[in-house]
C-alpha cells in the first residue's frame, strides 16, 4: 500500500519545539561528558556474570532516569516463552541458545548474505541510547539500549529500487520456546516497517541493555527497538531481515486485525479496543494508587518522526 504524503495533520502541540529539543540535546551531551548517565555501568557492575558491551553514549538519548534493571529484565512480553509477564525470565535464560546465531538478510537487495551474530555485532560502532518505551498494555519504562541504527546494516546490503518495506522474522523453535505450544499467533512472529521507518536514525538494531549483552528474556541475541512504536514493533531474537516490495502482514495484524494495524504508533488519541492509550504507568515509579502519566504522541519522539506520517489519518492507518 502506498501512502500519499502531504501536509501534516499533527497538532503542533504534539511535537516538541525545535528550540526545546536542541536545548535538551545540548544538556544531554554535557551530562554525558560529565558522566551523569552511568546507570548502565552501575547496573552491569551488579551482574558480574553478564557479558559486558562497550558503547559510546548517544546524544539521541532521553534525559530521564532509567527504570531499574531488575524490572526491565523480569517484567517482559515475549510470548514465545509464555503469555505471563514472568514467563520469559523464568524460561528464556535456561532454554534459549543465543550462541551460535545467524541472521539472513535477503530479498530485494544487491548484496544478500547471512551474518553470524558476532560479525553483525562488529559491523558498526555501538551506541548506548536511553529510550522511553511505552507498551501496548499502558505501562512504560526508560531503558539504556545498546546497538546501532538499522540503517547501517541496510546501506551495506544495498536495497534495490523495489525495496519498499522491511520484514523481520524471529526464531520459532519449540524445543527452546515452550510458548509456541500455545497458538497465540501463527508462528514464527513476523513484523514489518516501511523503508523510511527502517532507515530512520532512531530505529535501533539492538544487541544489549544496561551495559551488557541482551538477556535471553529481552530478545537475545538481537532485537529491534523502534521507540515511537514500542510494543507494536518489538521483534525479538531475529533470524531473518527481508526487503520486499509489498507491505508485509505482521503477526498481530493477522491474528487480531481489529486491534493492530501495520502503521501502529504510540498514539494517545487512538484507543486499543480493550483499554485506553491516553495514559500509562511507569514501571518502578507509579504505585497502584499513583496518578497515571499522560501518554505522549509518538511516545515523545514527534519532533523527529511526525514528518514520516504527514497527511496520514493516524486513526485509520493504525
Amino acid at each position: 500500500m502506498r501512502i500519499r504524503h502531504c501536509s501534516s495533520n499533527i497538532a503542533p502541540s504534539e511535537i516538541t519545539p525545535q528550540t526545546v529539543w536542541r536545548g535538551r540535546r545540548e544538556l544531554l551531551q554535557a551530562a554525558i561528558a560529565a558522566g551523569l548517565c552511568g546507570a548502565a555501568g552501575r547496573v552491569a557492575a551488579q551482574n558480574p556474570s553478564a557479558q559486558k558491551l562497550a558503547a559510546k553514549p548517544s546524544p539521541l538519548s532521553a534525559m530521564e532516569r532509567a527504570t531499574p534493571y531488575e524490572l526491565v529484565t523480569s517484567y517482559c512480553n515475549f510470548y514465545e516463552f509464555g503469555t505471563e509477564k514472568e514467563d520469559p525470565a523464568q524460561h528464556a535464560p535456561k532454554l534459549l541458545r543465543a550462541r551460535p546465531w545467524q541472521i539472513a538478510v535477503d530479498g530485494e537487495v544487491r548484496r544478500p548474505r547471512t551474518f553470524g551474530i558476532d560479525e553483525l555485532l562488529k559491523l558498526a560502532p555501538l551506541e548506548e541510547r536511553v529510550y522511553r518505551l511505552r507498551c501496548v498494555e499502558a505501562w512504560s519504562a526508560v531503558v539504556p539500549w545498546i546497538g546501532y541504527p538499522l540503517a547501517e546494516l541496510i546501506r551495506r546490503v544495498e536495497p534495490t529500487g523495489n525495496a519498499k518495506f522491511v520484514e523481520f522474522t524471529t526464531l520459532a523453535d519449540a524445543q527452546q520456546m515452550p510458548g509456541l505450544r500455545a497458538r497465540v499467533i501463527d508462528w514464527p512472529y513476523v513484523e514489518g516497517l516501511r523503508m523510511d521507518e527502517a532507515m530512520h536514525p532512531l530505529t535501533l538494531l539492538t544487541f544489549g541493555l544496561y551495559g551488557e549483552v541482551l538477556p535471553n528474556q529481552n530478545g537475545a541475541p538481537l532485537r529491534l527497538v523502534v521507540p515511537w512504536k514500542y510494543g507494536f514493533k518489538s521483534a525479538k531474537s531475529l533470524v531473518r531481515i527481508r526487503f520486499v516490495e509489498r507491505q508485509p502482514v505482521n503477526s498481530w495484524q493477522k491474528s487480531a486485525p481489529n486491534e493492530y494495524g501495520f502503521f501502529s504508533n504510540v498514539n494517545p488519541n487512538v484507543d486499543h479496543p480493550r483499554w485506553s492509550q491516553a495514559t500509562e504507568r511507569r514501571l518502578g515509579e507509579d504505585g497502584l494508587f499513583s496518578r497515571r502519566r499522560p501518554t505522549l504522541m509518538f511516545n515523545g519522539y514527534g519532533e523527529q518522526v511526525a514528518s514520516l506520517y504527514a497527511g496520514m489519518d493516524l486513526k485509520r492507518f493504525y
